[in-house]
This record gives structure tokens, sequence and C-alpha cells, in this order.
């Protein structure tokens, strides 16, 4: 594909749908013909649903295969609905990618802690991907992932293949359990407390809702890590993506063309403000 320079962002490309799968109730995978597509862990595309409208989807694939473009999508409104219920053939609208990713030359020879909550997992899994592809660039990987239950954990296939990895730690837990679940019930945040890194030399990446983010934020700060080494995904409203509108402002800073992913010591304070 094109690199971004070389054609207007502001209008989409048609693609087609190559695949789709059905991961929970509620949230899809698709696969999208787009060539070759090159993305950075971290960074997001708008996907248009011709008639419906446009929506603003991290990219969920391995970023060392460009050939298979890959989102996972909540069906939370319209365009997401659209979205989820797109069959192989269907064309679609794409712009992107977008954005800044996550910090993985800065995680080089580091600890890395990432933390998922819910649909969070998706943007974090291109970092994980790379992560596991260049295993040898970093330290203690560990993974936290929760959920609200059993029925809602995403790519388990792939959670179980990570946990049986030698050189990773992975751990998830539900917010509520009934029936067979045997793991961790609970917030993720308490998986922090018992989780084995040099603070000193860590770098965390944070995806999921804000409140909990903010949450782990500070759990991590509480275990030594350094706010200029946690990163949080934001993923608010984002409408033009390449920060026209104004419709994804926080602060003094757009999400779409300054993040998603922003460092938490930049974003500590605006977090505490309700009105944002």
């Amino acid at each position: 594909m094109a690199p971004m320079a070389d054609y207007d962002p502001m209008i989409p490309r048609v693609a087609r749908v190559r695949k789709t799968r059905r991961e929970i109730a509620d949230v899809a995978t698709l696969e999208i013909d787009a060539g070759d597509f090159s993305f950075a862990p971290g960074q997001f595309d708008m996907l248009t649903v011709f008639g419906v409208g446009e929506a603003a989807i991290s990219v969920s694939g391995d970023p060392a295969d460009p050939s298979r473009l890959v989102h996972t999508i909540r069906a939370v409104g319209a365009v997401s609905r659209a979205l989820v219920d797109l069959h192989v053939g269907a064309p679609i609208g794409l712009r992107g990618p977008f954005g800044r990713g996550w910090p993985m030359q800065e995680a080089r020879g580091r600890d890395v802690i990432v933390v998922a909550g819910g649909l969070g997992l998706a943007p974090l899994r291109p970092a994980l991907y790379r992560l596991f592809a260049e295993r040898e660039n970093y330290g203690r990987v560990i993974l936290l992932y929760g959920a609200r239950s059993p029925q809602d954990i995403l790519y388990r296939d792939e959670l179980e293949q990570w946990r049986g990895r030698l050189d990773a730690e992975v751990e998830a837990t539900v917010d509520h359990a009934r029936g067979e679940w045997r793991g961790n019930v609970g917030v993720v945040t308490g998986l922090v407390a018992r989780a084995a890194f040099d603070a000193r030399n860590a770098l965390a990446m944070l995806c999921g809702p804000e409140i909990m983010m903010r949450f782990v934020a500070d759990a991590l700060g509480d275990r030594g890590v350094a706010p200029e080494r946690i990163y949080l995904s934001m993923e608010r409203n984002m409408k033009c993506a390449i920060g026209w509108c104004g419709h994804c402002q926080f602060g003094p800073v757009f999400i779409c063309r300054d993040g998603p992913v922003f460092s938490y010591a930049r974003l500590r304070g605006l977090l505490a403000t309700k009105e944002l």
C-alpha cells in the first residue's frame, strides 16, 4: 500500500473484507484485503461502512505480516454494528494508518508489563506479537489481562499459547465468575502487585477503560515504575484522524494526532480532571 504522503488522508480507499471471525457475542475480528499495509503497533485506521458512517478502529494484527490487515471491533453503535455484520467480500472504506504507537524501541532491554482490560487487548496485540517475535531484545515480558467474565475473554486460543511460553508471564482475571472458571477473580489492578519485574528498568503499556488505566498506572507507580515509562492508549471520539475537527481534543492534546498512545506523565493531570 502506498505511503500516507502519497494520497489524501481524508479520502477512503476501497478495500474488501477477506475474512470474519466472531470472538465473543458482541465482538468480531475483520481481516481486510488491502494489499501490503505497513503499520506500527498501536496505530489505528478509519473504517467506513458506505451509507452508514466511519469509525476509528485500532489495528489488532501482526505488524510483521503487512498482507493481513486485522481489526477487532465491538458492536456499540451504528457504525461498529455495521462493521461487525459485514460479510466476506463486502467493500469497506479505509483511511490510515494514523497516530503514534507503542514505544517498542524504548522498551528494548527493559522488563515490559502489558496490562489490558476487555477490548483493550486488541490494540495491544500487535505489540505482543512484536515482543514475542523479538523476544531476545527484551527483559521479562508480562501480560496481565482482565475481562468482565470468562465469556468475555478475547483471543482465548492465543492466550493459552502465550500462557504456555516459558519466557513470559501471562495472567488473566475476571470481575465475576461462575461455573467452571478456576482462574483469578477480581480487577486486573490486583495482578500488578504480584507480578515479578524490576521497576527501575520496566516499561508498561496499558489499554482499557480510562478508570482501569488510571488505577493500574497508580499501582505501577506504587511499585516504583516512573510515570514517563507508563504508556496508555486513549480512544476518545476520533472523527477526522488528523487533528482538524477537534472532536477528540483532551485538554491541550488531540488524541488522533498526538496519540493515541501517551505517557502517563503527560496525561496524569488531565485524567484527574473530571470536566475532561
